[in-house]
């Protein structure tokens, strides 16, 4: 990956409706250079996906939740199945396999804490490979975003 690799990911990475003839007038390069590059950055799988960030206000999902959830034994088939209840959950935007005190952290959105508490119950209480959990709940999206840094910082 070269520096017009990095400046191309770092302007699709904030607005990836912008045409190859807008990249290139941005980087330098033609336009067709930047396909040929983009669809190589999205072949080898540094481009894992482009997606639309929609606000969870704007579709009725005020609260947005971060969760730590301890299982009772960290065996592979208990692990993978969490995993698994996890990414076929509409709810959880986004879930980490950790280190530390807790084995996961969720991140989550509810339409209100009535929904919220259905899905503790679901998804917690009656797991019993769950420990604990503990809920923070989010009182301002301060900073959100997937981007990755691209600069070299030494």
């Amino acid at each position: 990956m070269d520096d017009f690799d990095r400046k191309l990911l770092a302007l699709v990475q904030e607005n990836a409706r912008l045409t190859a003839d807008q990249l290139g007038e941005r980087i330098g390069l033609s336009a067709s250079a930047c396909h040929r590059r983009l669809k190589r950055l999205r072949e080898t799988g540094v481009i894992e996906a482009e997606i639309a960030v929609v606000s969870p206000e704007a579709v009725g999902r005020a609260l947005t939740m971060i969760v730590e959830v301890s299982l009772e034994r960290e065996h592979p088939h208990i692990v993978d199945a969490f995993k698994r209840s996890m990414r076929a959950t509409p709810e959880v935007m986004q879930c980490y396999y950790v280190t530390g005190d807790a084995d996961f952290i969720i991140v989550l959105t509810a339409r209100d804490m009535k929904s919220y508490e259905r899905f503790t119950q679901r998804f917690f209480f009656d797991n019993p490979q769950v420990r604990r959990f503990r809920t923070f709940v989010v009182m301002d999206r301060t900073k959100v975003g997937l981007g990755v840094p691209l600069d070299d910082d030494g």
